[in-house]
């Protein structure tokens, strides 16, 4: 027990390794002060199969809250379910465009180095989440994508083609603690496509039967407020885009649209990204241009590595959890 943690106390020492490990203390002394924390997740990190790590995060509750990409959200059910079908290509550099069309013919859509299967993935998690969709329509009743995803983990209908230990899936973990999950942007994954054409087919008559970006803001307000006045609540930001500047913005917005001052801002902030700092760009700006919006304080605990996230993550989690 303890080695990677011994690794990385005794080894990182300057530049981004150091700031790797201050953030991973700085998290731990969040959490054993009582805090609670929100993990964001933006870019592909479910096909990077970040549930080997974050899943105990979450069972050890280490993780109070998760916003995600859609992308995120079906991709840790895809792989959940169609693993062995995947296909990864370590030289996907040296691709050309006709390479790349004899992957498409192949029905194998391509992350970086890793190909994800149609038939075997996205159209088996459409089969079995358009019949919650149907039934929830039919009934008038109305969910959010993660509550959806939560009822057919839940149901074990997915059992009988699990090709990956569900204790690796992180929102299998997140589902049996029915963990707060806020998707926002859902529409732009590819079961929002799905879910939109089958709305112009006729096959679901209510498109609010899928919750909205506007509801779960008001969710993510209601939750934020309840909680923050209790315990501090940290912010461990994986990557960039609306995955995190979705969830952080609620603390202005409770502060300047309902004036509701007293709710605490952020407790803790940390950002994994290899977005450099540039002219107007969001997921490279810096922590204290934040304090200028509202979301967090000068006295902030604040940590950014510029680095992978596919490297990093699981290196600060596996510190969090002391292996």
């Amino acid at each position: 027990m303890g080695h990677i943690r011994a690794f990385i106390d005794h080894n990182y020492r300057h530049f981004n390794a150091a700031a790797l490990k201050d953030a991973a203390q700085g998290y731990e002394r969040h959490i054993d002060q009582g805090g609670k924390m929100m993990v964001t997740l933006a870019g592909a990190m479910s096909t990077a199969e970040l549930g080997l790590s974050l899943a105990e995060m979450i069972r050890q509750n280490k993780v109070h809250a998760i916003t995600c990409t859609g992308a995120n959200l079906e991709e840790d059910v895809f792989n959940l379910v169609a693993h062995n079908h995947y296909e990864r290509i370590p030289n996907y550099r040296d691709l050309t465009p006709q390479d790349e069309e004899k992957l498409l013919e192949r029905h194998l859509n391509r992350v970086t180095d890793t190909c994800i299967p149609e038939e075997e993935a996205i159209r088996r998690i459409e089969h079995a989440v358009l019949s919650h969709w149907q039934k929830a329509d039919q009934s008038g009743e109305r969910y959010f994508p993660h509550q959806f995803m939560y009822k057919i983990l839940l149901s074990g209908e997915l059992k009988k083609h699990y090709q990956i230990d569900p204790k690796d899936s992180w929102l299998m973990a997140a589902a049996e603690k029915n963990l707060p999950m806020f998707v926002p942007g859902w529409e732009d994954a590819t079961l929002g496509n799905i879910f939109a054409a089958h709305c112009m087919e006729g096959d679901i008559k209510n498109v609010h039967t899928v919750r909205s970006g506007i509801e779960y803001m008001m969710e993510l307000a209601g939750w934020y407020t309840a909680t923050a006045p209790k315990t501090s609540v940290g912010f461990f930001q994986i990557g960039g885009g609306i995955a995190g500047d979705f969830p952080i913005c609620v603390v202005p917005m409770l502060h300047q649209d309902l004036r509701r001052t007293e709710v605490p801002l952020w407790g803790y902030f940390c950002q994994i990204s290899d977005s450099t700092t540039s002219y107007g760009s969001y997921s490279g700006a810096v922590p204290n241009e934040k304090i200028t919006w509202g979301k967090l304080g000068a006295e902030t605990p604040k940590y950014v590595i510029e680095s992978d996230a596919t490297i990093v993550a699981p290196l600060i989690f596996s510190y969090v959890l002391k292996k």
